[in-house]
């Protein structure tokens, strides 16, 4: 699938995955969307290098391998084994696997440290403050939310040991600069506005670079009962692998590929990689990376997996029963590009069904089954073309450069989109063309030999776009057809498909359609397996399993009974969030803007305590159309959004559960 001329390099990467657990299916999206990126950049001429890697330093993992009773470094081989097998499993074509422990990381590592304090940037002191080991970060009292770690609500322990920091505010001024000068450096722009507003702006805090509590890091080799701080190590990855040498030999790899030209990382960690690395960077005189995108998470039922939640899927578990590229085609297709992505188990077997057993194998079965039963399998260009011909080719000779506008801006949910535009309409134009009703008149013969051509070539067209981002089906689509996948260069023409080949005699079904209450059997016993198995491990730890308790409950007064005529004077529709800012004049007050089907209306609501702006926007809400407009701190209201309000006080918006256009009645 490469293309004869390079466009020249591209160096991307992952963030390198925490070695605590097995990885779950949002942390598997993480590597199945880079490779989706660099395999599309290869198709389109790029010479990538695509980096992936485990993080395996650290206080967390300490004392996990200390509870386990093996030593830190066998319980990272055990997890790292693991992690690259899911990796692998999902087709992740990376070039390099990077693990901190690796001894020439940890090598390099050291020398950076030792550069850094030579330098001047680093200095020793001592830190206290509240500690949230799962994190690995500190925290003060005001930076604490309600007395819990702000990255992760868990509880923090007060601590106070000798440490060295860097001088972070040396750097901020430039960063400021870095950020403002360069909008694409993070994206999506919600990203850099919460760093700018949160961390930037108001002014940084020296940083913690090493630890002295526990042992399990890369030592200070000038201060050995140190170790380094595991994010100046982690994050060091993506310079030490490519062959950045501190003292001043670094590699031809590292002279070639860095700048890196894209880190893709987690919404939760994007602190660390635009802020600590690139002041990191400018003090090892090194240029920054071209971009930095934090993408959202996948949530089960709109929460976080947890396995003391019991409601952790897995990417294994997933491959098992629905395939590779299915298990691909979900993940890269049902995550937003800026807000959090839903899975379920149904949703999965929803979106099996409809997209790829009904538009994409059904489309491929029918034609290669039709150019057998009416050609003998041949396909033959007769030129007996007709109008409806022409909106076909113009479709599938459009589809590459809007794929590529999409990918460019890493839009690859909407990426896959254009690629089913394109399957969807080759579906219609058999609807148009009826070639079962062509093939009983003798005189058409030439005709439906045109139309099955069409089909043959606008599939042949969409696999080779959908190789990117699924991989195995799109190399199965091209050997049924019995033709390579196109280069990239050539996808916008269409009429390449040889006149004369002959197709596969017994089409493979490529995605069978699959009935939710079986999957859903299966899904019960997987879930007992992961219960058993969760309990087997607190067990080992010497932890005693959670207590269950029940789902907390509020009541609350009840209010008069009204009518039905009452309740159907009011209007309820999905609305999407397209801009807000806070209300100068309150403390309590966000006005967003709200696409409600082709209006925006203005909405006031005291809501800013529990949602910045940021957050708000691009969110799809549940409004209150018809109430009557009012002036809020001065500000008109023209409406409401719908939230519910728990015990505390605390507000959380009411979104649709799937995905809902703006202006859908709520009924």
């Amino acid at each position: 699938m490469c293309t004869k001329c390079s466009k020249g390099k591209y160096y991307m990467t992952t963030a390198i995955t925490y070695t605590s657990g097995k990885p779950h299916i949002g942390n598997t999206y993480e590597i199945v969307l880079a490779d989706s990126i660099a395999r599309f950049k290869r198709q389109e001429g790029y010479d990538v290098y695509f980096q992936t890697g485990t993080d395996e330093h650290g206080q967390k993992i300490q004392e996990k391998a200390e509870k386990t009773g093996i030593s830190p470094k066998e319980y990272v081989d055990q997890v790292a084994g693991q992690v690259k097998e899911i990796w692998d499993m999902m087709n992740a074509s990376y070039d390099s696997f990077v693990r901190t422990t690796d001894k020439d990381h940890e090598e390099q590592v050291k020398k950076i440290f030792r550069k850094l304090y030579e330098k001047g940037d680093i200095y020793k002191g001592a830190y206290e403050g509240m500690y949230c080991t799962p994190c690995e970060s500190f925290w003060t009292e005001s930076q604490l939310v309600d007395g819990k770690c702000p990255d992760c609500g868990r509880e923090v322990k007060q601590a106070k040991e000798e440490a060295y920091f860097f001088k972070m505010s040396k750097y901020a001024d430039r960063l400021i600069e870095h950020i403002n000068s360069h909008p694409q450096f993070i994206q999506p722009v919600s990203r850099k506005n919460e760093m700018m507003n949160n961390f930037l702006l108001p002014g940084l805090q020296d940083l913690c670079v090493s630890r002295t509590s526990f042992s399990w890091g890369v030592p200070v080799d000038f201060d050995p009962k140190h170790v380094v701080y595991v994010w100046l190590d982690a994050l060091s990855n993506y310079i030490t692998k490519i062959g950045y040498d501190a003292g001043g030999n670094s590699t031809e790899l590292f002279h070639k590929n860095w700048p890196a030209d894209l880190h893709l990382i987690g919404k939760d960690i994007i602190r660390f990689h635009t802020i600590y690395w690139p002041i990191f960077l400018m003090a090892l005189d090194l240029p920054l990376p071209t971009q930095v995108f934090g993408h959202p998470w996948l949530l089960q039922g709109g929460e976080k997996m947890s396995k003391s939640k019991g409601n952790v899927i897995y990417a294994d578990d997933m491959v098992k029963l629905f395939g590779v590229d299915a298990t691909r085609y979900f993940v890269l297709h049902e995550m937003p590009f800026e807000n959090d992505g839903i899975i379920t188990w149904e949703l999965v077997v929803e979106r099996l069904n409809s997209d790829l057993a009904n538009i994409l194998g059904n489309l491929v079965n029918r034609t290669i089954s039709m150019c057998n039963k009416y050609f003998g399998g041949v396909v033959e260009k007769t030129g007996a073309e007709e109008a409806v011909d022409q909106d076909l080719k113009a479709t599938a000779k459009a589809a590459r450069d809007k794929i590529k506008a999409k990918m460019d801006e890493l839009r690859v949910a909407d990426a896959i989109s254009e690629v089913f535009t394109l399957l969807r309409r080759s579906n219609k134009y058999i609807d148009e063309t009826e070639p079962w009703v062509l093939a009983k008149d003798e005189a058409k013969k030439k005709r439906l030999s045109e139309v099955l051509y069409n089909l043959t070539e606008s599939i042949t067209i969409a696999a080779s776009l959908l190789h990117s981002f699924l991989p195995e089906t799109a190399e199965k689509i091209a050997a049924q057809l019995n033709t390579p996948l196109r280069e990239f260069e050539i996808l916008d023409q269409f009429g390449l498909y040889e006149s004369g080949n002959k197709v596969t005699e017994k089409p493979e079904i490529l995605f069978a359609r699959l009935d939710v209450k079986e999957i859903m059997e299966q899904v019960d016993v997987i879930r007992q397996a992961q219960k058993a198995e969760f309990e087997a491990e607190q067990k080992a730890m010497g932890e005693e399993p959670a207590e269950k308790h029940e789902e907390p409950v509020m009541d609350i007064p009840a209010k008069d009974e009204i009518s039905y005529e009452d309740f159907m004077k009011m209007q309820f529709q999905v609305g999407e969030i397209i801009a807000c800012e806070a209300v100068a004049k309150s403390k309590k007050l966000l006005c967003s803007q709200v696409r409600i089907g082709s209006q925006v209306k203005q909405i006031v609501s005291g809501i800013r305590k529990y949602y910045s702006p940021e957050e708000m926007v691009g969110k799809k809400v549940m409004v209150l159309v018809n109430l009557k407009p009012a002036k809020l701190a001065g500000v008109l209201s023209e409406g409401m959004l719908l939230c519910a309000e728990g015990e505390d006080g605390e507000l959380a918006l009411l979104t649709p559960e799937k995905k809902m256009p703006s202006g859908a009645e709520i009924c």
